[in-house]
């Protein structure tokens, strides 16, 4: 089972006096970046969070939100009356000249400097607790979402794996006609030179160049690879990176194929090997 690194999940939860919503989203990311965007007045919890948040993501580049909506009766700022009468004095003192009215030195008092504050509030831990479960709620749709991308994405690597491997089985119907058409050509090239060829020699060398040109092995590990990335993406966790490792190792093999080929039909399906094995390397940095 893999995970895709793109995710979104959002829990909503209604308090007697606010209404909190948290959203978590998510894009690929080689590491856990982690960019948390809260209240002040929940700050004090944001390194608790953090280091639980990591747990459950893991990794990709993540925007955590929680927002609070004030809908009852609840005060987050308050107002400094004493400084606000001492503004009003001071206005009033003011020669009559500049033609203030007493709407006017209100409405400029309270425009002053620290009259209106933040009104520091204890954080409530049960609140907290509530609000807690709303965060784990949202990560908890969040890796649903990841896992329902994970899944398509795994049709799409099975779907490209086979391709890959009937490529491979289609390559070895022009491995005989290729031995023989590189053995004629020889033959044909050497019997110009009439008697000056050593037949012996000839058949030693013929030996190791069809030797040079031998896939076999390639192919065992080719379908090896293949083998082992889809036993991983029936695994239990999901590895992106060890996916990664396993498509470099197939890569090789479908190279080395490829520089041996001699043959146009072979190169066509080797060709079509590497279209499908780079269509597989875009996704897989999708993957968790």
């Amino acid at each position: 089972m893999i995970q895709s690194l793109t995710g979104f999940g959002k829990a909503v939860l209604q308090l007697p006096t606010k209404k909190i919503t948290v959203e978590v989203k998510s894009l690929n990311s080689k590491q856990l970046d982690l960019n948390m965007r809260m209240p002040s007045f929940y700050r004090e919890k944001e390194l608790v969070l953090r280091t639980e948040l990591a747990k459950h993501i893991k990794r990709g580049k993540v925007d955590f939100s929680l927002y609070a909506e004030v809908t009852g009766d609840e005060r987050t700022y308050t107002i400094n009356k004493s400084l606000v009468k001492g503004y009003i004095d001071q206005l009033k003192s003011i020669d009559a000249e500049n033609g203030l009215n007493s709407q006017d030195i209100l409405s400029t008092a309270v425009k002053m400097p620290d009259v209106v504050s933040p009104e520091r509030v204890e954080l409530d831990e049960e609140e907290w607790k509530q609000i807690l479960t709303c965060i784990f709620e949202a990560v908890e749709k969040f890796n649903v979402f990841r896992t329902d991308e994970g899944a398509e994405l795994e049709k799409d690597f099975v779907l490209r794996v086979n391709n890959i491997q009937e490529g491979l089985t289609s390559v070895e119907t022009f491995e005989s006609e290729r031995v023989a058409s590189v053995r004629e050509r020889l033959e044909k090239n050497l019997a110009e030179l009439g008697d000056q060829v050593d037949k012996s020699r000839l058949e030693q060398e013929l030996i190791y160049y069809l030797e040079k040109m031998d896939i076999t092995e390639e192919k065992v590990r080719l379908t090896s690879h293949c083998n082992y990335f889809k036993q991983e993406l029936n695994g239990t966790e999901s590895n992106g990176k060890k996916l990664g490792f396993i498509v470099q190792e197939m890569g090789r093999e479908i190279n080395t194929i490829g520089s041996k080929s001699y043959h146009a039909g072979m190169q066509k399906v080797v060709v079509m090997m590497k279209d499908e094995l780079e269509k597989i390397k875009e996704q897989i940095l999708n993957v968790l």
